[in-house]
């Protein structure tokens, strides 16, 4: 029977000390509490903590009524429960508050400086799309243009095509013309030669006939006497 009650309170200071989900809670509002290396007051201080400073728990000793907790560092160690609360401390909040108040009255500063920045770039925004329009009606233009000589250099390639055949046949008709004119005269001076040689044919052929002609006519001549 002596040893049930000794292993009850063993079993309920395990319970007790079983670990928890680690959940948020801030140092109360007294100006500063201990950190110490173990669970009571005999173990050393490892680390004073301001009020408001945030540590997670990690578990809860209910019989010895301190937590283990971990720094934002992550430093562990172990403080009385009491000393924590869920909520920051008061003076925390009012800090916050404070910090949540001066950003408000910046607020409408910020709004207007951004206002007046999204102004300017929407004005250098417009800027930009009528460049971009005047860019695209010159290269349109351009295109036209390009186009346009295209089509010229086409017809202008076709017109040269056009006056290289007709400068070919052409070249051709003279060459034929060249050569009926060459022809030509070859056929005059060969008729020529034929006329000239006829000529003193008939000039060698009539020298010949002559004289037998004045002898017979002198011998008619003489006949009659």
């Amino acid at each position: 029977m002596g040893r049930f009650p000794l292993f009850m309170l063993i079993l309920v200071g395990a319970l007790g000390a079983a670990p928890a989900r680690a959940e948020t809670q801030y140092v109360t509002d007294q100006l500063q509490i201990t950190m110490r290396a173990g669970e009571s007051t005999r173990y050393k201080i490892i680390r004073m903590l301001e009020s408001g400073t945030p540590l997670d728990v990690l578990s809860v000793n209910q019989t010895t009524e301190y937590a283990r907790v971990r720094t934002e560092d992550g430093k562990l160690g172990y403080v009385l429960i009491s000393q924590l609360q869920k909520e920051p401390s008061a003076r925390a909040q009012i800090a916050d508050l404070q910090t949540q108040l001066a950003e408000l009255k910046q607020a409408p500063d910020v709004l207007a400086a951004k206002l007046s920045k999204l102004q300017s770039e929407h004005a250098i925004l417009i800027e930009d799309a009528q460049a971009l329009k005047q860019t695209k009606q010159e290269l349109e233009q351009e295109l036209a243009t390009i186009r346009h000589a295209s089509a010229n250099v086409l017809e202008i390639t076709n017109e040269r095509d056009r006056l290289r055949i007709q400068a070919s046949e052409l070249t051709r008709e003279r060459e034929e013309l060249m050569q009926e004119q060459t022809e030509a005269r070859n056929q005059t001076k060969q008729q020529w030669f034929m006329l000239g040689a006829a000529v003193l044919f008939g000039g060698v052929l009539l020298g010949l006939l002559l004289p037998h002609l004045k002898f017979r006519r002198r011998k008619s001549s003489w006949g009659s006497f």
